[in-house]
């Protein structure tokens, strides 16, 4: 648990911690609640083949067709600290 724990405050540091300001506790705390959601739910982890643990790896595109016409939409989340990107539908 030890290194899973540690991964984890790692990337909270390196990805949310160093490039934020905090002001007060309740800030901190929504922050982290924030980056803990991102971390679950979208962010990819190498571990899980690029998945993310609450959500399941989506099916490659292999179409020729559909490769040429992909469109990405960006999210800023926490202020414009993290982004997700998705496939537009």
């Amino acid at each position: 648990m030890n290194s899973l724990r540690g991964r984890w405050v790692r990337a909270c540091r390196g990805e949310l911690l160093d490039r934020t300001l905090i002001w007060n506790r309740s800030r901190l705390l929504r922050a982290l609640q924030g980056f803990e959601s991102f971390y679950d739910g979208h962010r990819p982890h190498r571990a899980l083949g690029q998945a993310a643990p609450l959500r399941p790896l989506p099916e490659p595109t292999t179409e020729p067709g559909r490769i040429a016409h992909l469109e990405v939409h960006r999210r800023d989340r926490l202020g414009g600290t993290l982004h997700e990107y998705r496939h537009a539908a």
